[in-house]
């Protein structure tokens, strides 16, 4: 902190770049900027991963938030549209994590929350299992808190339709981005 004398009064500024308060998601699997452990993969498709989901926690969600959705995507995907790898919806306002495994059935989703149907077909963690020789993907897994206790979609909905009510909802997001690649076949 500095501190700014005007006349009489002393006005104390915050350090410039100061994040505290700042809403964030953080994991002890996934190191931002970091490559994807195999634990995470995908097991299928080629890939021989253990497709668990990694543990999220996160923090100084913005004020008013009464549910969070979590979501994992891969923009970089040969698709023209990426590739949704985890969807889960409402999420109720207390809680402030996920446990690993918890989108992949190893461990409970907080009550309430539901799993939506990501580009593998069906709802839950699907991991990452890019192309062989693509060049590294980045994975973006987003908590977003919303401004409503759920949002109403059809059991079958899917991640993309999710995602419009959860931006219709929102009220800020905070993302964590790892990378993974696969070697030429």
């Amino acid at each position: 902190m500095r501190a700014l004398v005007l006349g009489l009064f002393v006005v104390t500024l915050p350090a410039v770049g100061s994040a505290a308060g700042k809403f964030s998601v953080q994991s002890t699997g996934l190191k931002p900027n970091g490559t994807m452990a195999d634990k995470f993969v995908f097991n299928g498709m080629g890939c021989t991963g253990e497709n668990v989901s990694p543990e999220l926690s996160w923090k100084d969600a913005p004020a008013g938030a009464k549910s969070f959705v979590v979501t994992a995507y891969d923009p970089d995907a040969p698709t023209g549209s990426g590739w949704w790898h985890w969807v889960v919806y409402n999420i109720p306002a207390g809680t402030t994590s996920l446990p690993e495994g918890a989108g992949s059935g190893k461990a409970d989703l907080p009550e309430g929350a539901q799993q939506g149907k990501t580009d593998f077909g069906s709802p839950g963690y699907g991991g990452a299992c890019p192309p062989p020789g693509d060049k590294p993907h980045r994975y973006i897994f987003t908590v977003y808190a919303l401004k409503t206790d759920k949002i109403d979609v059809p059991a079958d909905a899917s991640a993309a339709y999710i995602g419009f009510m959860t931006h219709a909802n929102s009220l800020g997001s905070a993302s964590l981005t790892v990378k993974y690649a696969r070697p030429k076949s």
